[in-house]
């Protein structure tokens, strides 16, 4: 679906079960998002292909185009609480401080604001969450407010759609 430099992205899918616990099972990994039983992982990527039926977006799964293999997941997700679409970036520990959160991220970002009529787009923040607050910089977001989400904290960054984009 989306093509960079080094990676391909495409929706995840409910075949992606197996690789989407592996990504979550690391301790270093789910410090911020959590794990997934194979049973919450199937529900959550049904609810995945659910947001791209209804909706037209959501998240993504981040392949290496060199060899194919599943590195982590990008993409946009609506959050009903906030009634925002929130980018999101998780890679595999072991691939971290390769640029390819940013590159992914960068692409989703591109993308979303070339195909949806959103006029910004967030990204969810919990505390020590240092790595990702740099990717979130990066592409231009800065801190909005601070909320809650599944009752935890979180800082809520945005980034609105460049003046030179219209909506699509």
């Amino acid at each position: 679906m989306i093509e960079t430099e080094r990676l391909l992205l495409r929706p995840l899918h409910v075949s992606d079960v197996d690789v989407f616990v592996e990504l979550h099972i690391d301790p270093k990994v789910n410090r911020f998002v959590g794990s997934f039983s194979r049973q919450q992982a199937l529900e959550r990527l049904t609810a995945i292909q659910r947001q791209w039926d209804e909706r037209g977006h959501g998240l993504c799964a981040i392949e290496l185009k060199s060899s194919g293999e599943f590195i982590g997941r990008s993409g946009l997700q609506y959050w009903e609480p906030f009634d925002e679409v929130e980018l999101g970036w998780t890679l595999r520990a072991d691939h971290w401080g390769h640029g390819y959160a940013t590159e992914a991220a960068q692409a989703c970002l591109d993308w979303g604001f070339t195909t949806l009529e959103d006029e910004y787009f967030t990204a969810l923040m919990r505390p020590g969450n240092e790595a990702s607050v740099r990717v979130a910089e990066r592409l231009g977001f800065a801190p909005r407010r601070e909320d809650h989400l599944r009752g935890r904290p979180v800082t809520v960054y945005a980034v609105d759609r460049p003046a030179k984009l219209p909506a699509a």
